[in-house]
């Protein structure tokens, strides 16, 4: 399942089109084809989205799912992504306006909202609720068998979480097609869900069986494709991130690209984020756990700069580059090309 193509849809986005919580309803603003009719942001209502995001795409932005009913949208987002994946309560006067105006709902939070009889009785013949953050069926433990496929299993790990891998392995997969390879973009989130319709929504998945669910997909489509850009989560350095090492077990990646915010030094407060090549030497060593598996290289970093003007997008970039030996640039900013060069010399 995935975002419909022939239904308009509006995205809720409260407080959070210039915060830190809006990934998911940004990310679909910049890479889903459904026909995006409206924005909900009380703080931002009347402004013009491409000043505010750089998203170039002409959608306006409203105060209220009634405001929203005006351009008849069908299908209602749920666009951000708090802490702990739980739906602000100033959201729910907002998720009943839209099924009783006749809206399905997609809602990416950890939160379940289908099974709620005050939500249930809303819907209608027609509507649904989707709640994207499901654990698969069928699972077994991970046994390292993605070593056996021909080939390549692009992971991005990050400095920290929400910092970009989803956009950089849909840059990279983009990048890719445009060169003529077989690539595919593994959804490990539930953005990427969304976007492409199937995957896995790996933190709605028992620890146990979360490198299995990996190694799942990845063995699905690893002999059908000449790519796999596999969708990162999380970070080794995040005391809270458990979705990581599963990735790089279930997947045995190939290649790996570091993903940073430019300028972020902690990833919170006491916690700091070591030098680049100090970051790279963890997630190489982590791959290869001492020798049981292949060696894997960090062979390029993505650099996330869409806080910084262009000018010092570049100074940065440059910085990091001499800082790390490797190449780096924003796969968003000034596409994923230099990456996939690396990716293809290793």
């Amino acid at each position: 399942m995935r975002l419909p193509l022939n239904q308009r849809v509006a995205i809720l986005l409260h407080g959070e089109i210039r915060g830190t919580h809006g990934k998911t309803g940004l990310a679909i603003l910049r890479y889903s084809e459904s026909p995006i009719v409206a924005v909900i942001d009380r703080e931002s209502a009347g402004k013009s989205l491409l000043e505010l995001t750089g998203i170039k795409r002409d959608v306006p932005i409203v105060s209220s799912v009634a405001a929203a009913l005006e351009y008849q949208p069908e299908v209602l987002v749920i666009g951000v992504a708090p802490k702990g994946g739980i739906l602000p309560e100033d959201y729910w006067h907002e998720l009943k306006n839209a099924l009783s105006g006749g809206m399905s709902v997609v809602n990416g939070l950890h939160t379940p909202l289908a099974t709620i009889p005050e939500l249930k009785t809303l819907v209608k013949p027609g509507q649904l609720i989707w709640d994207v953050r499901k654990e698969p069926p069928n699972l077994e433990i991970a046994s390292g068998m993605a070593r056996t496929l021909p080939c390549r299993r692009v992971l991005t790990v990050g400095t920290d979480m929400a910092v970009g891998k989803m956009s950089a392995s849909l840059q990279l997969h983009w990048a890719s097609r445009l060169r003529g390879w077989r690539s595919k973009f593994l959804a490990t989130g539930q953005t990427g869900l969304m976007l492409e319709g199937d995957g896995v929504a790996l933190d709605a998945v028992r620890v146990d069986f979360a490198a299995g669910a990996v190694e799942q997909m990845v063995m699905r489509y690893g002999k059908n494709y000449d790519i796999l850009h596999i969708e990162g989560q999380g970070s080794l350095l995040h005391p809270g991130s458990t979705a990581t090492l599963p990735l790089i077990r279930g997947s045995q990646p190939t290649q790996m690209i570091l993903v940073h915010r430019a300028g972020q030094n902690e990833v919170m407060s006491g916690v700091p984020i070591p030098a680049l090549a100090e970051v790279v030497r963890l997630y190489e060593t982590v791959a290869s756990a001492g020798g049981a598996f292949a060696p894997v290289s960090v062979v390029g970093i993505a650099l996330n700069t869409a806080h910084l003007s262009e000018a010092a997008a570049i100074d940065a970039i440059a910085q990091v580059e001499s800082e790390t030996g490797l190449p780096c640039t924003d796969a968003v900013r000034f596409n994923a090309n230099l990456l996939l060069d690396a990716v293809m010399q290793h």
